[in-house]
Order: C-alpha cells, then sequence, then structure tokens
C-alpha cells in the first residue's frame, strides 16, 4: 500500500548483499521512496557525484570502499545528504553517529524494518543540518559586513 503521507525523498541504498538490497528497497518504495541501488561503495559514489540523493543508506561492511570511506567522500562534497549506516556490528563495535560520521546507525537485528523506516522518515522530512561549507562562508562573511555596517553611525 504505497502512501503519500510522506514526501518523495530520493534514496541511494547501497548494500552487496542482493536479497537484502531488494527488500530494502520494495520496503521504501512501499512508503513512496525513490530509490536506486549500488552494489558498492565505488558504484554508489559513481552514481551519486551524478544524481542528487536526499538520503544514502549504506551498509558498513563490504568488498573494496567501506561505509565510512563513502561517507567521507559524501561529505567532502558538501552535499546536505543525510546518511544512514547499517551494520551487523554496530552495537558490538560501538558504532555510533560521531565514530561514522552517519547521521543514524541501524544495527540489522529483528528490528531493523522498523529502526531503517523510522531512521529514513525522520531525516528525509529534515532540512539539512548544514550548509555546505561554501554557503556558510558566504553567509558568514554577509553577516560579517552588514553586522560592520550597521555598527557605523552615521556622521552629524
Amino acid at each position: 500500500m504505497k502512501t503519500d503521507a510522506f514526501p518523495s525523498a530520493r534514496i541511494l541504498l547501497v548494500d552487496d548483499n542482493q536479497l537484502g538490497s531488494t527488500a530494502r528497497q520494495s520496503i521504501l518504495q512501499e512508503l513512496g521512496y525513490g530509490v536506486e541501488t549500488a552494489l558498492s561503495g565505488e558504484e554508489a559514489w559513481e552514481i551519486f557525484q551524478k544524481n542528487p540523493f536526499d538520503v544514502v543508506v549504506r551498509d558498513y561492511r563490504m568488498g573494496g570502499m567501506n561505509g565510512v570511506g563513502l561517507i567521507r567522500l559524501i561529505r567532502a562534497s558538501e552535499a546536505p545528504t543525510r546518511i544512514v549506516m547499517l551494520s551487523g556490528f554496530a552495537h558490538w563495535m560501538g558504532m555510533t553517529e560521531q565514530s561514522t560520521g552517519a547521521d543514524e546507525v541501524v544495527a540489522k537485528s529483528s528490528r531493523e524494518v522498523q529502526e531503517l523506516v523510522r531512521a529514513v522518515k525522520r531525516l528525509a522530512n529534515q532540512p539539512p543540518a548544514r550548509k555546505p561549507q561554501k554557503a556558510r562562508a558566504a553567509s558568514s562573511a554577509q553577516s560579517k559586513s552588514s553586522g560592520a555596517q550597521s555598527k557605523k553611525r552615521p556622521a552629524s
């Protein structure tokens, strides 16, 4: 049952497990999200550079580029994309948002579907947590110059 209660966010789902990826894709599409998939971090990075995504859902452990490597590339691109890290080792390895750079860390468990859906809904409906660095610098320079102008008193 497809619902229009949520805005149609674009999601990039990255997992080398074809069955897991297909299941997650079906669930997210059923909720009305546009979902594109990649089977590796390298493939995901190529797709990401060509298309804007609101949320990237990324498995941590894969051959080649791991989840943290892809997160670093996405963050360095200054895109306002939100990121969900999936891992079967999340709790065991003590993975957190701070240690991975993700906005959410979801453990692969019996509660994965509920937690993934909750995380995607929350992140897809939030404005970006931070402006890209270039926009922050321009905004900062603008506020400094307008602040300096407002402090000047008109000549008498």
